[in-house]
């Protein structure tokens, strides 16, 4: 029975890509975590956080 080669450069290149591309993912998931956490602390008041700053009525133009 032939034994395998030995890895090549390329496939530690992949391979090293790989793990960066799931770190990378993993500190979005982070992210995107602690976001949601403070959307939710936000919203514990009652109000919506998409709508502050809102006036309501007739707004202004963007023309002026």
């Amino acid at each position: 029975m032939a034994r395998p080669g030995p890895a090549t450069q390329a496939k530690r290149n992949r391979e090293r890509s790989k793990q960066e591309r799931k770190q990378e993912k993993e500190e979005k998931r982070q992210l995107r975590k602690e976001m949601k956490k403070q959307r939710e602390d936000l919203a514990a008041d009652g109000s919506d956080p998409d709508l502050l700053g809102i006036v309501a009525g007739p707004q202004p133009s963007l023309l002026d």
